[in-house]
């Protein structure tokens, strides 16, 4: 079992060179813009998983996959060689789809937000079910209560007459 800093540096350095070896070696014209955003290492250093993004369409993005698949070897080799591991780590791609998930977000907050104002324009339009007011007491009735505890209140200082 590595080091989990030590796993960390690798993946780092796997992202590095990956990155390096497809903007200046491989010219493979089947390799759209390519962007290296994360790699990850197994504990035991043996595997790799390189993540990716491409700008493109559909068929950009089946293109680069496959110029990644046949210049795995090279970038295989690559990656041994520069972290000088006993063993060279297999390399696994993967289509990063970050981009869609960040767009699918926005798309639902934007929705939510739709929502919000629709729901603040029909609370301004409504009104009460019943009176606006359903505790209120009328100044009538107010009036000859105060009359009536008036009436049985005692005078200070003694007893009733």
């Amino acid at each position: 079992m590595s080091d989990p800093a030590k796993v960390r540096r690798h993946a780092e350095r796997v992202r590095e060179l990956v990155a390096s070896v497809v903007r200046s070696q491989i010219k493979d014209p089947r390799l759209g813009m390519i962007t290296i955003t994360d790699a990850r290492i197994t504990a035991d250093l043996r595997d790799a998983t390189v993540f990716y993004t491409v700008l493109g369409d559909a068929a950009a993005q089946a293109g680069t996959a496959a110029a990644l698949e046949s210049a795995k070897g090279l970038l295989r080799s690559t990656v041994g060689k520069a972290l000088g591991l006993r063993h060279s780590p297999t390399l696994t791609f993967v289509l990063d789809d970050v981009q869609d998930q960040v767009k699918h977000i926005d798309d639902l907050l934007a929705a939510a937000r739709n929502a919000d104002a629709e729901v603040q324009r029909l609370a301004a339009q409504a009104e009460y079910a019943g009176e606006p007011q359903p505790y209120r007491v009328d100044d009538d009735e107010a009036d000859e209560t105060d009359e009536a505890t008036d009436a049985d209140e005692t005078p200070r200082g003694g007893e009733a007459r």
